[in-house]
Parts: structure tokens; sequence; C-alpha cells
């Protein structure tokens, strides 16, 4: 399992992670825009969760620098808009729904736990403590060549 931070930005996701990288001598390994995504059963008229992305806004930027990762989004903004959210990475589906349903006990399910173009299993919920949370089971990612 790992644990991964998980930084939510309003249009600036781009110019951000590309400064962290940077900053922590690594380098930017993947960037996806809302508009590269392939159509979701989770994306309707109101959007995700009432947030209607841009095309060109991004939907995952990930950082690698010395062994650590990384990750990023443009998305919808709770309170003061410094949104953080641990992403939990599991290597299992069996683990991924254990996990979640533990996080989830007392809290709210932003988005139910289910299979996804890039996640076995993947899913929001923000825990009893008020703390926001993602559950990730990946796919292997396609390598280029």
């Amino acid at each position: 399992m790992k644990l991964i931070p998980f930084l939510g930005f309003n249009g600036q996701t781009h110019e951000a992670m590309a400064f962290y990288a940077k900053a922590l001598g690594g380098s930017v390994v993947s960037e996806m825009t809302y508009g590269d995504m392939p159509p979701s059963a989770g994306m309707d008229a109101e959007g995700c969760g009432g947030f209607m992305p841009q095309p060109e806004q991004v939907a995952h930027c990930q950082v690698e620098a010395g062994g650590a990762v990384l990750m990023a989004a443009d998305g919808p903004q709770p309170g003061d808009g410094s949104a953080t959210t641990i992403n939990v990475d599991v290597d299992s589906i069996e683990e991924a729904e254990r996990v979640f349903a533990a996080l989830a006990e007392g809290g709210s399910i932003q988005m139910a736990l289910a299979e996804t173009f890039w996640a076995h299993r993947w899913g929001m919920l923000v825990d009893r403590y008020g703390k926001p949370w993602m559950v990730n089971c990946m796919k292997p990612m396609p390598t280029g060549g």
C-alpha cells in the first residue's frame, strides 16, 4: 500500500506540477486533460459531483522525484480552495473494497468505488473526521514505444 498526496487546483495544475517537478528535482511522468479522457459512466450533464470540468483542465498529473510521488488535478475546491486528498494505492480489488468501506464508515461517499478506464477500482470519500480520501487499485499503464 502507498499513501500519495493528491493536490486539488482550480485551473493551475499544469503550471503548479511543472513548478513542483523542477523544485523537487523530479519530472512530470504523466498528464491528462479532461478532454483526453474517454466518456465515463460517472459523468453526466451535471458533471462529476456537480463539477463540470473544461476540456483543457487537467484531470490527472503525476510528478515523481527521488522515489516520491505527488498527484494533482483541477477539480472542485472545498472550503478555502486548498484541497489536499490522501490517495491510497492498493494492489488488489479486495483490498480496495476493504479500505474504502473502512474509511467510509461514519463518513460520506463522494464517488462510489467502481471500475474506471485507469483503475480496477477507484472511489472518493470524506471520512468521519472531514478528511478527503481516494482509493485506487490501478490497471497497468500502457507503455510507449
